[in-house]
């Protein structure tokens, strides 16, 4: 059973495995997929109730804490024990372009030329860990959900704002991938 898991699944059976997510929860619970509220779950439990953006019933919705617990364990479970490769396969063309930038480990499933905690105080590591991190935070906040909550759940519905939001979401990846990080990587 591990060898089977060890590799990654192809799309034809990941995909509809996450799609099969929406309808589960939705006829089993009435429950809508999205990870990003369970920050505002966990702010609504730890934060005193005094601020009003915080006050609802939080553990209705406990189920999306174990969910996201799940996710964080099954990553720390697949990065420790499954995944056996030395290197990350990655595409030779773009191995190429990264070493231009001096991102030549592919040992992790992050470069650690990118993400590291000395590189955090470069001006490179501040860019991408620190503003990237909360420009993804507040488009979340903005958009009303992230690109789970959107693509998956709000596109399966039919919903106009999802679609909006993927949009947006797919345009602002492609505008970053392309333009704004190679700027960034050059620093």
């Amino acid at each position: 059973m591990l060898e089977f898991i060890k590799e990654p699944w192809p799309w034809y059976v990941a995909g509809p495995l996450i799609g099969l997510t929406v309808p589960v929860l939705l006829i089993l619970g009435n429950k809508s997929f999205g990870i990003s509220s369970s920050l505002r779950h966990i702010c609504a439990a730890c934060i005193p109730a005094n601020i009003s953006f915080f006050k609802y019933d939080w553990k209705k919705e406990l189920w999306n804490l174990f969910f996201v617990f799940g996710i964080f364990l099954g990553g720390i479970i697949a990065s420790h024990y499954l995944i056996n490769s030395t290197e990350i396969s990655v595409n030779p063309k773009l191995k190429a372009e990264l070493a231009i930038y001096g991102i030549t480990d592919f040992s992790n499933l992050v470069p650690t030329q990118l993400m590291n905690f000395a590189g955090l105080l470069t001006l490179r590591g501040f860019i991408t860990m620190v503003v990237g991190g909360l420009l993804v935070g507040f488009g979340t906040r903005y958009a009303g959900g992230c690109t789970s909550g959107h693509a998956i759940m709000g596109l399966s519905n039919l919903q106009w704002p999802s679609l909006v939001a993927t949009i947006c979401f797919m345009a602002g990846g492609f505008l970053m991938a392309n333009v704004i990080l190679p700027i960034i990587l050059s620093l």
